[in-house]
This record gives structure tokens, C-alpha cells and sequence, in this order.
């Protein structure tokens, strides 16, 4: 199939971005590395009349740490977080969820910031970003504002963007000593969308406790989950093999996924509450325990 016809737009300033999109309102979309988009759109099961590139809008595209945050440009490639040696052995959670996106193909044009944008719960990057507590930045014709992640996604599709806001930038906070983290997805395939997946980042406290846990959860949900029972089970304990498994059990009951062709709603239960045991005892591993 083909698209519907739409005009296409290439700014190369955010003001001029955000001018197109408060001109057209809802007819407008913002197209960063396109690879949910525009599949989305040859299949029409999306539509859009104007779709507004800011791939031509220099300074949208970084990985550094600043002041307490590692901050990554919403136009940030996957396969530039992919190589990233800051990512490899200060985030090996990101790096862990970077390579299973798809495919390398696609990892060479996805953009970070858009998949987040794009709201599909069955994304990798949002559950990633729920147990890293990220922040995300905005921009639009009312200013800059920060968004934390538990609020940005508010449904299927969905975020808490304005129609004229971009997403510039993704913050998350500089983990502590003491921390690790990691995601790990089922796939039917490589390059498919999860089945399940889980991501788990912890930081340990001197004596061997679990001072601060952040578990999110992939394709569970209408959006992605944050297991908020099995982090509060969590806090404060020895994570030894029964007290995971518990973790675990309780961020099983969080998922509500929906069935298909990739299993059933109890199948995908019992994988969510597999991958977050398996996530929770690598992030340990890395985080020293």
C-alpha cells in the first residue's frame, strides 16, 4: 500500500517547527527517524496531512552527562546509543534495549526521541525509561517545560505533547554508586515487537540492601507499566532468590496485557513475571550484589 497524499515540511529551526505545527493543528505530524510513522501511514493505519521533518534541525542530536543527568537529544539515533562506550559502561540498561530495536536498518535511522513520541506500548525504550525515572523536554510555543516519564504517557498512541510541542531531549538521572541495570525482551523473531519484556535498574545500599528500584515493564498494558508492588516489595530488603521471585510474582499481576498471535493474556503474564526475575538478578550482578 501507499500513503495517503500529504505535504511534506523540512524546517531547520524549532521555532519554525513549531510555528508549522500550531498552523496546522491536527492535521500535522512530527517526523523524526520515521520508523514507526511512516509504516504506519503506508498501511494507513495512521493519517496525517502535513508531517513536519525535523531531521534538518541541527543540535537535536547528543549523548552527554550534565549536571546529575545523562542527557540524550530527542533525534539521537539507536544505533548511536548503540555504540556509545558512556552508554556500554555507564548505562548498560540502555545499551541492553538499544540492540533488540529491530534491526540494524532501522536502528540507523530510529530515533530515540521518537520512539518514545510515538506511545507504543510495545516500544522498548518507555518501560526502559520508566525504571530509569527519566525526564523528558519539550518545546513548544508556550516554552520549555519537563515532563517526568510516569506522566508522559497517558494512553494507547498517546503522551502527555501538546500538539505543538517537539520532545528535544531525554533526561535521566546519573546513577549513584552501587547501581546497575538491564532489560531483557522475549521475541518471536529478531527484529519483532516483544512478546514481554522487562527492565529493572537498582542501586544497592553499603549494607547489601536495595535502597531504590525502578521496574518497567514492555507490552503489558495499553501503556507501558511501572511494577510499582514489587518496587515497593523490594525496598529496603536482601535481594535474595525468594525475595525476587516475590518481585517478580508481583510485577506479573501488574501486567495487563492484551492476547494475539504472540500469546495468550497468561502466557504473557508468566513472561513478564520470568523476564522481571531475570532482569532484577542481572542488575544486581551489575550493580555489584
Amino acid at each position: 500500500m501507499i500513503p495517503a497524499p500529504f505535504d511534506y515540511h523540512a524546517p531547520e529551526t524549532l521555532a519554525d517547527a513549531i510555528a508549522l505545527l500550531r498552523r496546522h493543528g491536527d492535521d500535522a505530524k512530527v517526523l523524526s527517524g520515521g520508523q514507526s510513522l511512516l509504516p504506519l501511514l503506508k498501511l494507513r493505519m495512521g493519517w496525517a496531512g502535513q508531517l513536519i521533518d525535523i531531521g534538518r534541525i541541527a543540535g537535536l542530536d547528543y549523548i552527554r552527562e550534565e549536571n546529575g543527568f545523562l542527557k540524550i537529544g530527542g533525534r539521537t539515533r539507536e544505533s548511536a546509543l548503540e555504540r556509545s562506550d558512556l552508554i556500554r559502561q555507564r548505562y548498560p540498561i540502555l545499551h541492553d534495549t538499544a540492540v533488540v530495536i529491530a534491526d540494524p536498518l532501522v536502528r540507523n535511522r530510529a530515533t530515540v526521541g521518537g520512539n518514545l513520541a510515538h506511545a507504543d506500548p510495545a516500544n522498548d525504550h518507555p518501560a526502559t525509561m520508566l525504571a530509569l525515572r527519566a525526564e523528558v523536554v519539550a518545546i513548544g510555543g508556550r516554552g520549555m517545560r519537563v515532563i517526568p516519564i510516569d506522566q508522559f504517557f497517558t494512553g494507547l498512541f498517546t503522551t502527555a505533547l501538546a500538539g505543538d510541542e517537539i520532545l528535544i531531549e531525554i533526561r535521566v538521572p546519573t546513577p549513584p554508586a552501587g547501581s546497575g541495570g538491564a532489560y531483557v525482551k522475549l521475541e518471536r523473531k529478531v527484529g519483532d515487537f516483544a512478546t514481554a519484556a522487562a527492565a529493572a535498574q537498582v542501586t544497592l545500599a553499603a549494607d547489601g540492601t536495595v535502597e531504590r528500584v525502578g521496574i518497567g515493564l514492555t507490552a503489558a498494558g495499553p501503556t507501558p507499566i511501572r511494577a510499582s508492588a514489587a518496587e515497593t516489595f523490594l525496598a529496603g530488603k536482601a535481594p535474595d532468590a525468594e525475595v525476587i521471585a516475590e518481585a517478580a510474582r508481583l510485577a506479573g499481576e501488574a501486567a495487563m496485557p492484551s492476547p494475539d498471535r504472540r500469546g495468550s493474556v497468561e502466557y504473557k503474564r508468566n513472561m513478564a513475571r520470568v523476564l522481571t526475575g531475570r532482569a532484577l538478578n542481572r542488575a544486581l550482578e551489575r550493580a555489584g550484589g
